[in-house]
């Protein structure tokens, strides 16, 4: 038995699964989760010394690589005064300076503790600032576990939401709203039929929670239209895309405005953390200067203010780095739609930035169901071969290839090479 199957059988005994998040477990790929020591630029390391080059992440967060040295000079410095105070620290507000400086359209930010907390709140302030109770989300996008954004779909379009997990009441969900993604009739479709009542409509503006699902022309930009026609707010969440698909994020990269942005893990240099931001109008709703209440002890932690700043302004100086990792993940699409061909495999390839996700299907995948048509079975095959060629991907199809500045040249050939290969043994 090796030390990471010994970790989880120890695991198992403490820990729901065995895990502290539910996709860590490899149920959909089946084998023993590899239990990490070490993460250095785009390598991780685990229990039982091997090394793989690490295309999760952290799930995102780890734009410039693992143990990036001004990431961890930052927070050395910074732990030495105290990791914690439920007080003010000038780092929140440096931190604040920045976000602003890069991102458009944000005049004020609120930090707490995880995306899901940021969503929660955010939703929150767009129900209070409107006097509205209902939110229209998206099938397949993920927005964090809160209560009203565990919801799948009814049985049609104008339905009202089903709770996606025991434990969520009707009653928290029946307000959330689902509309199809890349559909803007689904959206016009609820937002005429629920007049006035929609406080917002809220969107992974690329859905990276059904694997990589770009947005197609014109739907952000649709979404915006209808928001302002229907007085309702546009909630960007921007968990994944914030600082990692453009310095300013998806509403530099398309050039769509939102109401209000969503962020997490990244701005925390992979450290927990999230924030919500809008304008100034908006932001002083949120208590202590208006109604909305929302609080955190350990909201703008302070070392994790320190690592998010250091991350945060390395992007903002090196803007190259967008392109680094745009073409490698570029690089690393074209070789999966290559060997598929040449294999006979059927597999979509969808990519934007450094993002990427292969799906085992015939058919382009552009929506939630289009995702689910694709053979998870052979997903699953095709992780534990690249696993064992030393990659380490999302153990689970519906999920993204993080692809980070620290990904050498020699990284990315080795991956193409353990593509080819991998590919090959599905055929």
């Amino acid at each position: 038995m090796t030390r990471s199957e010994e970790w989880f059988e120890r695991a198992q005994k403490v820990l729901p699964g065995g895990v502290n998040s539910p996709v860590r477990a490899f149920r959909a790929v089946g084998g023993r989760p590899r239990f990490i020591v070490k993460g250095l630029g785009s390598h991780v390391l685990d229990e039982d010394g091997l090394e793989y080059i690490d295309y999760v992440g952290s799930w995102g967060p780890m734009v410039l690589g693992h143990s990036h040295p001004d990431i961890l000079k930052a927070v050395y410095d910074r732990m030495v005064c105290g990791l914690s105070f439920g007080a003010p620290t000038a780092l929140e507000v440096e931190m604040a300076e920045k976000m602003i400086g890069m991102v458009p359209h944000i005049e004020m930010v609120r930090m707490v503790n995880s995306g899901t907390e940021a969503v929660m709140s955010a939703v929150r302030l767009a129900r209070g600032a409107t006097g509205r109770d209902k939110l229209i989300k998206f099938e397949g996008c993920y927005h964090g576990h809160s209560d009203a954004m565990l919801v799948g779909a009814g049985s049609g379009a104008l339905t009202q939401g089903e709770p996606d997990s025991r434990g969520v009441t009707r009653g928290a969900a029946q307000d959330t709203l689902m509309a199809q993604y890349n559909d803007l009739a689904s959206v016009e479709r609820l937002l005429d039929a629920n007049p006035n009542q929609v406080a917002a409509v809220i969107v992974e503006p690329v859905a990276a929670n059904m694997g990589v699902v770009p947005p197609k022309d014109g739907f952000l930009q649709g979404l915006r239209r209808l928001c302002d026609k229907h007085g309702s707010l546009l909630i960007f969440d921007e968990v994944i895309t914030g600082f990692r698909l453009a310095a300013g994020g998806a509403q530099e990269y398309f050039g769509v405005r939102a109401d209000l942005v969503t962020f997490g893990k990244i701005i925390g240099g992979g450290m927990p953390v999230g924030a919500y931001a809008g304008s100034r109008a908006l932001m002083e709703q949120v208590a202590p200067c208006g109604p909305v209440y929302q609080a955190g002890t350990l909201s703008g932690n302070p070392v994790a203010m320190a690592a998010g700043l250091a991350q945060l302004t390395i992007l903002a100086d090196h803007p190259e780095v967008y392109t680094v990792m745009e073409t490698g993940a570029r690089y690393i699409a074209n070789h999966l739609r290559e060997s598929a061909k040449r294999h006979g495999v059927a597999l979509q390839v969808n990519q934007i930035g450094s993002l990427l996700c292969p799906y085992f299907t015939e058919q382009p995948v552009d929506c939630f169901a289009a995702a689910q048509e694709s053979n998870t079975k052979l997903y699953a095959k095709y992780f534990n071969e690249m696993l064992l060629r030393g990659v380490y991907l999302a153990p689970s199809q519906f999920e993204a290839m993080f692809v980070s500045s620290a990904h050498t040249q020699n990284d990315l050939a080795c991956t193409v090479q353990a593509v080819e290969e991998s590919i090959a043994a599905l055929a």
